[in-house]
């Protein structure tokens, strides 16, 4: 495998754009070379098979969508409790909308894994390796609900994401509130409180 990480990131990007643009359908080494810019046959001197540019797009969504070290700064001392939960979910969600490329091809992804076991092994096994340590930093941030609280907002913020980079059934309504009203909603009584 090509070692310039630089390079390989790019690429991976690239990749990215092919999926959320074209689809899954349209994801090939060579579509990837040409939304790279780079000579024909690049993207498999970094990615051997389809196989591996898949889990290199995989691997590049988590970093791509992952918290900076100052947002997780900035809260790190605020008050747990719903506040502070709904804030790190906003955060989520912004991160998710403002890397909307990232964000389609990861519901690209995540259908095609229903057609393709290999694929939802990979992705699966990333996906709930996230849950879990989105679990861990919740109890240890002190914050409200458990394990079953997490997942339902997983579910609500998965389809939040996918009516706001469609077709919005409430497009009035501004995304802060919806989060507002989920945290509202689907938090134990006594941690609304």
């Amino acid at each position: 495998m090509a070692k310039n990480e630089v390079r390989r990131r790019a690429i991976a990007d690239a990749g990215l754009l092919v999926l959320a643009r074209d689809g899954s359908r349209g994801l090939t080494h060579r579509a990837v070379d040409q939304a790279a810019g780079v000579p024909v046959g690049t993207t498999a001197n970094y990615f051997r098979s389809r196989d591996a540019l898949v889990a290199g797009l995989v691997e590049r969504i988590g970093e791509r969508l992952m918290p900076t070290a100052a947002d997780l700064e900035r809260r790190a001392n605020a008050e747990p409790g719903p506040a502070l939960f709904a804030d790190y979910l906003r955060d989520i969600v912004r991160r998710l909308s403002d890397e909307r490329e990232v964000t389609l091809a990861l519901f690209e992804l995540r259908l095609e894994s229903s057609r393709r076991p290999d694929l939802e092994a990979v992705l699966g096994a990333w996906q709930r390796a996230g849950f879990d340590a989105d679990v861990e930093f919740n109890v240890a941030a002190g914050l409200p609900g458990g394990r079953r609280e997490v997942a339902l907002f997983h579910y609500a913020i998965d389809g939040l994401l996918l009516d706001r980079l469609t077709s919005p059934i409430d497009p009035g309504t501004t995304t802060d509130e919806i989060v507002d009203d989920l945290v509202a909603g689907l938090l134990p009584r006594t941690a609304a409180r």
